[in-house]
């Protein structure tokens, strides 16, 4: 089982140039920031998901990766490994997620982490994939639309029970977010049943006509494939979470998994809460992984 992270980092003067070469949109601050906390991501797969093969960490461009990366231990995979020249460079994480199946030597299954979802305890892999091509992760019913990530959602949905043949339906389902473990085999078969779609959603930044990567978690859903239960994770968005409430939960967790969600910060208050999360962290995980220099 291998663990795929999709990372970026917006001060990349590379990065930026590119951007503004490309698009016309203002940089959506909260999308691109990077809190430095990528290490702690790394240390916790090692301290508690130890029986994971490899890590492949998913960038832009060479100048994306941090300095302190152990490229002995680390896959290093560049947007062009496994994404077709005609839809790069992209600054849209939903085509990156629609093609991480095909990263070159990854593993059938494999769990997949934005750069905002960190291991807090020790899990064991039967709760990811309880049985031969099966996964288990919790979903959600909807009916309403609001926002662009819901909309994405809801396309998702639909285009997995098209892929199967299915009626469509005003009511849509949503994976936890979190971690999302996949495999690979049944992610290229949605993906070869509807392939022309997807091309032609294919966006460099992101708009509500996009798919996103659960399409392939519905299509397992709706295939039968998915087993009861959810992973033990816990949401927080800075805009409604003290940096006290944050920081006792990451000093002495209480679930699996955590997911520290950006929004709009001033500069004072994300610097102020960036410092005392990377505190916080580093108490946790003093020590560095096999995954740093």
């Amino acid at each position: 089982m291998d663990i795929v992270i999709t990372y970026v980092d917006g001060r990349d003067p590379g990065w930026l140039a590119d951007y503004a070469h490309y698009t016309d949109e203002p940089i959506e601050t909260k999308r691109f920031r990077d809190w430095d906390t990528l290490p702690f991501l790394m240390r916790g797969i090692e301290k508690n998901l130890p029986f994971v093969e490899n890590v492949f960490l998913v960038v832009a461009r060479e100048s994306q990766v941090p300095s302190w990366v152990n490229r002995d231990r680390v896959r290093v995979v560049l947007h062009k490994d496994f994404i077709p020249e005609e839809f790069l460079p992209t600054f849209n994480c939903n085509p990156i997620e629609i093609f991480l199946h095909r990263i070159p030597g990854l593993n059938e299954r494999f769990l997949y982490f934005n750069d905002d979802m960190f291991p807090m305890l020790p899990s064991r892999e039967e709760e990811f994939f309880p049985a031969p091509g099966s996964i288990r992760i919790g979903f959600s019913r909807h009916i309403l639309k609001l926002g662009m990530f819901k909309q994405i959602c809801a396309n998702s949905d639909a285009l997995a029970r098209e892929a199967l043949g299915l009626k469509a339906s005003c009511v849509f389902v949503r994976p936890q977010h979190i971690c999302t473990p996949m495999l690979k085999s049944a992610s290229e078969e949605v993906f070869s049943r509807v392939e022309a779609k997807l091309n032609s959603s294919i966006t460099r930044i992101r708009e509500a006509g996009n798919y996103n990567q659960y399409l392939f978690l519905d299509y397992l859903y709706y295939k039968g494939r998915v087993c009861r239960g959810s992973i033990s994770k816990k949401h927080f968005s800075v805009a409604a979470t003290s940096a006290d409430k944050l920081c006792r939960f990451l000093t002495r967790p209480t679930r699996k998994f955590c997911c520290i969600n950006d929004v709009h910060l001033s500069d004072a208050h994300f610097e102020n809460m960036r410092r005392m999360v990377l505190s916080a962290f580093s108490s946790l995980y003093p020590e560095k992984s096999v995954y740093e220099h």
